[in-house]
């Protein structure tokens, strides 16, 4: 089963930059998108071979999220269950037989921190809300969780030690998050590898130059690690500021 996840910075402007000549041919079994920056029946796009699942935030044009799958879930919900985390359009959760798949797209600490303590509250929600679905059956999540884990993840560690994404803070809810029974993928296969970045900034060149950060994620529950086949970053594919990440498992 393969499955992708990408934050297309708003998907009319990504449908006009390739979207769907990579959707195409990627052929997932399942596509997760974050910030779409919709509402719900402002694009139309012609999969017939996927059920479509979109999660529009009250504010128009922010956020939001969306998935395409193949195979049609036995169950779908919108949101954690908590009407201050529901009203961004931030997750979506599919069941399926065997496992949950969840899309997120984390909230920004933003400019100054400014909202680091809302994110805060929302790491804890998010990760009990995750830990329930585990007592059901294993759990897949992806998205854009706007955080770099570890000095690895991002160019420029040092510089960026205060700034939204590379908090302690942060930095350490990923790590009770991991340590809560969860595993990053891509971190599974390759350890150690260096420059493997998922976003860059728009400004200053940075994508050519690799100046990069890692914060877009596939993980999964500690059960399902003997399922992992393989975890890509589709680092050549353009439209967003963000690029593809990729799983392969069962």
């Amino acid at each position: 089963m393969k499955l992708v996840s990408w934050n297309v910075n708003g998907l009319r402007a990504c449908v006009n930059k390739g979207f769907i000549e990579y959707f195409k041919e990627v052929n997932a079994d399942i596509f997760c998108l974050q910030e779409t920056k919709l509402q719900e029946g402002q694009i139309q796009l012609d999969f017939p071979e996927y059920q479509q699942y979109w999660c529009c935030a009250v504010k128009k044009g922010y956020s939001g999220t969306a998935v395409f799958t193949k195979q049609k879930p036995l169950n779908v919900s919108y949101g954690i269950g908590i009407e201050e985390h529901d009203q961004e359009g931030r997750v979506i959760t599919l069941e399926f037989e065997d496992f949950y798949l969840v899309n997120v797209y984390t909230p920004n600490a933003q400019r100054g921190l400014a909202r680091l303590d809302y994110r805060m509250g929302w790491e804890v929600a998010f990760r009990s809300y995750l830990k329930q679905l585990e007592t059901t059956k294993p759990v897949i999540f992806c998205g854009d969780l706007n955080v770099a884990h570890k000095e690895i993840d991002l160019k420029n560690p040092k510089s960026n030690r205060k700034n939204a994404g590379f908090t302690d803070e942060e930095r350490g809810k990923m790590t009770e998050l991991l340590e809560a029974g969860f595993v990053d993928t891509f971190r599974h296969f390759y350890p150690d590898k260096e420059e493997a970045y998922t976003w860059w900034s728009y400004m200053g060149g940075a994508r050519d130059r690799n100046v990069g950060w890692r914060i877009d994620y596939f993980i999964v529950s500690e059960g399902l690690k003997a399922a992992l086949k393989n975890a890509e970053i589709h680092c050549d594919i353009m439209g967003s500021d963000h690029c593809p990440v990729v799983l392969e498992i069962f």
